[in-house]
C-alpha cells in the first residue's frame, strides 16, 4: 500500500507498530492497518513528510501481549523506526509502553484505555475517545442510558474478562454505581481464554440484576452473546464496553442475537459524525477493502486509526522534526483537525473530552450484510444530539 520511493529518493521515515493480524483482535487490527495504509499511501503522493516518503514497518502481535515486548524492541533496536506508534487495544498497549518508556520515544496508542494511569508517560498520548476519566467511560454511557428508565434500576451485576482493558472498564463502572447508589449483586472476572462462559451466565442470572454491565474482547464478547441466547438472560440492559460487536464480521457472525444488547461504540456515519472529509476517507476505504478479506464496512475502527496517522503527520509536519521531546512538546500544545473531529490532549495524554456513543442493536433479523448499513439495526441512545431512536428494554423484549 505504500507508495514505492524512486531512485535518489530521500531515505523514507519508518514507522514502526504491532498489529493483531491474527488472533481474536485480528478482525480489527486488519481493519486498522489498512486504514493506516491508505494514509501512507495518500501521503506519499503528497510528497510524504517533510520532503521524505513514509513508510511502515509493522509485526503481527498475534493478538498475543506476550509477544509485545520482543516486537518493539526489535523495532527499535534492530529496525530502528523513526517513529514507533501503538498497536490497536489496551491489552497490547500495555506490555509495550515499557519498552517505549525505556528508548524515551514518543507514543500514540491506538484505543487504549486509561493505560498511563499506570506508568505516569509525559509522551505518551491516547488516540482514544474516552476523554478525562477513560476508566469511567464506558460505563457513564452506559449508566446514564439506565438511569434514564422509569423505574431506575436497582441491582447490578458485573463481569469481564481478568485481563488489562476489562480491569479498567470495570473499575470504572463500580465507582459509578457506588455514586449512583445502585446495589452490587455479582462482580467476577473469567479467565480471557474461557470459551464456554454459560456457567457465568447462569450465576449472573440466579442474582437477578436490572444491569448488567460487561467488558470483554472480541472472543469472550461472542461467548458471552451466546451464552445469554442460550440461558435466556433476564435483565433490564445488558452490555457496556463489549469488543467486538462494532465489528462488521462479528456482526455478521451473531445476527440477531445482538438485538437487545446496549454498548459503546465510536464513530458510526450518521450526525456529526458524518462530515464531508469523514465520508470521503469511509469511501476510500470501502473501496480499498472491498474483495480483501477486511471489514468491508469500516465504520468504528477504520476512522480511528486513520486519524492517529493523521495526529502523527500533523505534529511531524508543525515542527519540521522527528525529535522526540519537540513532538511531545507540540502533541501537548496544539488542537489537532482529523477525520473524527477535533483531538486536545490534556492531563496524561488523554482527550480533553468525551466522545463515546451508546447504542442498542435492534431490528437485526438476519446475518446479512447489508442490513448493518440501516441505521435502524444500531440505534443511538446516547449523547442526546445524536440519538436516533428508543431504547427497547427489558433486554428480552428486543430479543421477540
Amino acid at each position: 500500500m505504500t507508495a514505492p520511493v524512486g531512485a535518489g529518493a530521500a531515505d523514507p521515515i519508518t514507522i514502526g507498530f504491532g498489529m493483531a493480524l491474527t488472533g481474536g483482535l485480528a478482525p480489527n487490527g486488519k481493519a486498522a492497518l489498512l486504514a493506516m495504509q491508505i494514509w501512507a499511501e495518500e501521503t506519499n503522493a503528497k510528497g510524504g513528510l517533510i520532503g521524505r516518503p513514509v513508510k511502515l514497518v509493522y509485526y503481527d502481535d498475534q493478538s498475543n501481549p506476550a509477544t509485545v515486548p520482543g516486537l518493539y524492541t526489535k523495532l527499535l533496536d534492530v529496525d530502528k523506526v523513526d517513529l514507533v506508534i501503538g498497536g490497536y487495544g489496551t491489552n497490547m498497549v500495555v506490555p509495550a509502553l515499557p519498552v517505549v518508556m525505556m528508548h524515551h520515544r514518543t507514543f500514540l496508542s491506538l484505543l487504549a484505555l486509561d493505560v498511563n494511569s499506570e506508568f505516569h508517560y509525559p509522551n505518551y498520548f491516547s488516540i482514544t475517545p474516552t476523554g478525562p476519566n477513560p476508566k469511567r467511560s464506558f460505563a457513564q454511557c452506559f449508566f446514564d442510558v439506565a438511569m434514564a428508565q422509569t423505574p431506575k434500576p436497582q441491582t447490578l451485576a458485573i463481569v469481564g474478562a481478568d485481563a488489562e482493558f476489562a480491569r479498567n472498564a470495570i473499575e470504572g463502572a463500580r465507582q459509578l454505581a457506588n455514586e449512583v447508589r445502585l446495589k452490587i449483586v455479582y462482580d467476577r472476572t473469567y479467565p480471557p481464554s474461557t470459551v464456554d462462559l454459560s456457567p457465568t451466565v447462569r450465576a449472573i442470572q440466579a442474582t437477578n440484576p436490572d444491569m448488567v454491565f460487561v467488558a470483554s474482547y472480541p472472543p469472550d464478547t461472542v461467548g458471552m452473546v451466546r451464552a445469554a441466547a442460550e440461558v435466556g438472560l433476564k435483565t433490564k440492559l445488558f452490555g457496556g464496553a463489549m469488543v467486538g460487536l462494532q465489528s462488521t464480521s462479528i456482526k455478521q457472525q451473531l445476527g440477531p442475537m445482538m438485538n437487545g444488547i446496549v454498548n459503546f461504540d465510536l464513530w458510526l456515519p450518521t450526525g456529526s459524525f458524518a462530515t464531508p472529509e469523514a465520508m470521503d476517507f469511509l469511501k476510500r476505504y470501502q473501496a480499498k477493502a472491498a474483495g480483501t478479506g477486511v471489514d468491508v464496512l469500516g465504520y468504528y475502527l477504520p476512522p480511528v486509526a486513520y486519524a492517529d496517522m493523521q495526529v502523527l503527520q500533523a505534529a511531524v509536519d508543525g515542527t519540521k522534526s522527528l525529535d522526540e521531546e519537540k513532538l511531545a512538546d507540540y502533541l501537548r500544545s496544539h488542537t489537532f483537525h482529523t477525520v473524527i473531529g477535533d483531538i486536545t490532549f490534556g492531563p496524561g495524554g488523554e482527550w480533553t473530552e468525551r466522545r463515546i456513543i451508546e447504542v442498542q442493536f435492534q431490528n437485526v433479523k438476519s446475518n446479512d450484510l447489508a442490513q448493518f448499513k440501516d441505521p435502524k439495526t444500531e440505534v443511538i441512545l446516547y449523547p442526546p444530539p445524536l440519538k436516533n431512536g428508543e431504547i427497547i428494554h427489558p433486554y428480552l423484549k428486543a430479543q421477540e
